[in-house]
């Protein structure tokens, strides 16, 4: 047996609880509920609420925010609902997720292309406003161009837009989560 040796970061428990949406991390006491209610750790034995809110409070920054685990929150809120202490773990995933970006951890084409993001092939966007439409976020804008746009720090990767655009302009790659539920039989 080995022991895995990693670097801590200190002050990241403050850091993230200190973010919008982070706030309530530190009245978590670990109960499970949210890990119990999330659809994902059930299909997803590596992906565990609880888990990763211990990691947070250990200051396993990098390895954290280098995982592919904070793009597998699906953003559904199960969590939300059954939490005693109003932690709001989904909220907490946003915070992980916008620090991994801004700290440089991944990059907006690297979401597109591990399937985190849809993305707006604007040569082939006919400017229907389907997409706009069609997301339950609000996410789509027509920007000053007159063609889609997508965010994909805010994108969920649901693939309603892209399956619902009629010039097949949004280009969503299949995630490596798929893969896993698909491999599980939960597809």
């Amino acid at each position: 047996m080995s022991l895995h040796v990693f670097a801590a970061s200190p002050g990241f428990s403050a850091e993230v609880a200190a973010e919008p949406g982070g706030g309530h991390l530190n009245a978590c006491f670990a109960c499970g509920a949210c890990s119990g209610a999330c659809p994902v750790s059930m299909a997803v034995p590596a992906y565990d609420p609880r888990k990763i809110i211990h990691m947070i409070r250990l200051g396993m920054e990098e390895r954290l925010l280098s995982s592919d685990l904070i793009w597998y929150c699906s953003g559904c809120r199960s969590c939300v609902p059954v939490c005693p202490q109003n932690v709001g773990f989904a909220d907490i995933m946003a915070v992980l997720r916008k620090l991994a970006l801004k700290k440089g951890y991944v990059t907006e084409a690297q979401l597109v292309e591990k399937g985190k993001a849809a993305q707006v092939q604007r040569d082939l966007c006919v400017s229907c406003l389907t997409c706009v439409r069609v997301c339950p976020w609000g996410i789509p804008k027509i920007d000053q161009g007159g063609v889609a746009h997508i965010d994909p720090t805010e994108c969920r990767a649901c693939g309603i837009c892209a399956g619902e655009c009629p010039a097949q302009a949004i280009r969503l790659n299949r995630a490596e989560d798929e893969r896993l539920l698909a491999a599980c039989g939960a597809n």
